[in-house]
Formats: structure tokens, C-alpha cells, sequence
């Protein structure tokens, strides 16, 4: 029995970046051997096992074979006779394809290591078109490398647009999308992502609203901003920002179809909505934009979600100079407006109104008016 650290531990150590989990291979054991050890077997599609002290994760050495379409129909052959090698070789890309003795030699049978000096991201085999998953596992990477100067080897490149063409995208589960989609935005470079997508085909499967260059560069303008201005901007900020060009409709709709979960569809349909929105755009009267503020605050449903619309103006500030078409000037203040009228509002009390004797629709009324009123004092100081 032999064991060795493989995969992203071996090529962040050589990097000279911090590990955060590592894997390990296990080549000439069986499961038995392994759950005599004090292993405890957690794999259900092929053995993997939970070290009885790190609970870090022990797969028996494999193989791989293609039975049928996107990222399902995999046979795996696991026993004592597969090699390091072969195990190696069924990963995507060269750099994830090294491993490290305990003595701390490289394994490197496929150039991992020149692939890390030459800053290339770059398939180890033909294997690699048998999963279309590994398209956006590629992005990813390259979105992760890319301040380090990574880029997606021309070969890998290609490979990925034959894929595409060949409709290996429209197998993959909406699921698997988003949860590769959702790492994405948190790595260093997202837009880098997108454009990789983009660059072999994918990304107008994926997203096809973005098939209009237009719409696809003021998508990534949005996301380069929050990345740059908002850096700890959460995953529902993020889409909300790559879904900023598109009306509210739409936006609900690919964040639906994405399978994201409901607090990012419901920010970036409001981050939309706000975006459109009449009183953000349009000089009015003060009684007529007073009205419309509240309309507003009341549509985000403010009272209840203040955190939710708090979230979609400070996404709205940083990517303002973005929007083209609108008055740049008229927006700021606009969202200045919005955002003490929410603070002011929201100091209207039911309770208090109660005590004054306000009951049923009377109270309901003198809320409205008591809130009309306070957003009226935040227009005649801003």
C-alpha cells in the first residue's frame, strides 16, 4: 500500500500558496484493507474514505470509462492493480495531475510543473471531452490563476469549443452550473470566468441573454466593479451584478433557470426593478417624487427586508457609472434619497400611532402619511 497527497494540494504547495484541504490517493489497497485501518467508507459511486484521525479524504486509486452523456455514466474500475499513473491521468488538467510521496518527491507524469512555470492551464488527456463539467472547472481555475498570469492552453482551448459544439453543455444539470457558477464569483478574478466561457462557446448556452455584446460587457463592467469597489460583496450581490443589464423579468427569470437560491433571485430582480425605476431616472415635482420614493421603498418591501434593499443600493452605488443611458448625477442623488427615506421611514412606529388612538384602515392611512412626510424632510435636505 502506497499513499500520496495529489491534485490542487501539490500545485498550491508549488505555487507557494496556502493549502487549505488536501487529498490523498491510495494505490494496492482494497476497502477492506483500508476500514481495517479505522477508515470509515463515504463514497457511495466509487471508494473514498475518511482518515480515522484528519477526516481528511482517502480515495482508492481508479479509472474512469465514459458510458453516456454530461457528467453521469462514468464506470469506475477501482482495485489493487491501478496504477498512480492512471489514476492521475483521468483528471482534468495537468496541474491537478501531480502527487507528492510522504518524502516529498513530485509525481509529475504529465508536465504539471511546466505547465505551472509557463502559467498554462492545460488538459491532460483526450479524457478530458468526456465531462463537460471540467469546461467550467477549467474557467474557474482560470478565473482563480488569473492575477497570476494563467491562461487556458490554445489546445484546451479548442478541445472546450468541440465540446460545446458538440452540445455537451445542454447535459449538464442546472445544479452543477450553479454551483460551479457560484465559486466563480468568489475568486479573484470572476469576469475572467465568463470570458473563457465565452471565448469557447459556452457562455451563450449558459447564459444566452449575454449572446448581445453590449449586454455581455456591461454585465462584466457591473461584476469587475463590485469585485473591485465591494470585495465582500455575498453571492446574491455578485449575480445581482452580472444580471444588472437585463430588465427585473429577465433577471428573475436566468436566476430561476440557474437554479440560484431565492435570496439571489430576489436581489437582483429589486437591483433591476431599482435600476428602472421611474423615480431613480426622472426629475419630479417633490410631492410627486416623495410619492414615488415611498412607492418604491414599499415595492422592495423595506419595512419588513430592509437588509435585502440596503444590499441592492450599496450594489447600485458601485456600479452606477455603468449604466448607460441615465443621468449619472440625478442617480446618486436618487440613491442618497432612497437610502436615508428607508432610515427615516422606518422610524415610524405603529405603536406609537396606536397610542395617538389610530385603529384599523386609520392607521394604516396614518402610517402612510407619517412616512410621506418623513421621506418629504429627506428631499428638502439632500
Amino acid at each position: 500500500m502506497n499513499i500520496y497527497l495529489v491534485g490542487g494540494a501539490v500545485r498550491d504547495q508549488l505555487l507557494g500558496l496556502p493549502v487549505k484541504d488536501r487529498d490523498w490517493v491510495v494505490v494496492g489497497a482494497t476497502p477492506k484493507a483500508l476500514l481495517a485501518l479505522g477508515f470509515r467508507q463515504v463514497g457511495a459511486d466509487f471508494p473514498v474514505f475518511l482518515h480515522p484521525h484528519t477526516h481528511e479524504e482517502y480515495a482508492l486509486a481508479r479509472t474512469e470509462r465514459k458510458q453516456g452523456h454530461g457528467y453521469h455514466g462514468f464506470t469506475v474500475y477501482s482495485a489493487p492493480d491501478v496504477t498512480l499513473e492512471e489514476d492521475l491521468k483521468r483528471r482534468d488538467l495537468t496541474v491537478n495531475a501531480m502527487a507528492r510521496t510522504e518524502g516529498g518527491e513530485i509525481i509529475d507524469p504529465f508536465g504539471g510543473q511546466q505547465d505551472l512555470q509557463n502559467r498554462l492551464l492545460r488538459h491532460v488527456s483526450e479524457a478530458f471531452a468526456e465531462d463537460p463539467l471540467r469546461i467550467l472547472r477549467t474557467a474557474r481555475f482560470a478565473a482563480r490563476f488569473a492575477l497570476q498570469g494563467f491562461d487556458v492552453h490554445p489546445d484546451t482551448l479548442q478541445l472546450m469549443q468541440a465540446m460545446t459544439n458538440a452540445g455537451e453543455v445542454g447535459h449538464l444539470a442546472p445544479e452543477r452550473v450553479w454551483q460551479e457558477l457560484q465559486r466563480a464569483l468568489h475568486e479573484t478574478s470572476p469576469v475572467t470566468f465568463f470570458e473563457v466561457l465565452h471565448r469557447c462557446g459556452a457562455l451563450i448556452e449558459l447564459l444566452p441573454e449575454f449572446a448581445a455584446q453590449p449586454l455581455r460587457l456591461q454585465a462584466l463592467h457591473a461584476l469587475q466593479q463590485v469585485q473591485q469597489n465591494l470585495p465582500d460583496a455575498n453571492t446574491a450581490q455578485r449575480i445581482a451584478a452580472l444580471l444588472l443589464p437585463l430588465s427585473s423579468a429577465q433577471a428573475n427569470n436566468r436566476a430561476t433557470l440557474l437554479k440560484a437560491p431565492k435570496v439571489c433571485q430576489e436581489l437582483a430582480t429589486l437591483a433591476c426593478t431599482l435600476r428602472y425605476s421611474p423615480g431613480m431616472n426622472v426629475t419630479h415635482s417633490q410631492n410627486k417624487l416623495a410619492e414615488q420614493l415611498l412607492e418604491t421603498l414599499n415595492a422592495a418591501d423595506a419595512w419588513r427586508r430592509p437588509e435585502r434593499l440596503q444590499q441592492a443600493l450599496q450594489l447600485l452605488r458601485v456600479t452606477l457609472p455603468l449604466q448607460n443611458g441615465f443621468d449619472l448625477p440625478l442617480q446618486q442623488i436618487r440613491l442618497q434619497q432612497l437610502a436615508q427615506s428607508l432610515q427615516a421611514a422606518a422610524g415610524v412606529q405603529a405603536k406609537t400611532l396606536l397610542a395617538q388612538g389610530y385603529r384599523g384602515p386609520a392607521l394604516g392611512q396614518a402610517m402612510t402619511q407619517c412616512r410621506l412626510e418623513a421621506v418629504h424632510n429627506v428631499i428638502n435636505k439632500c
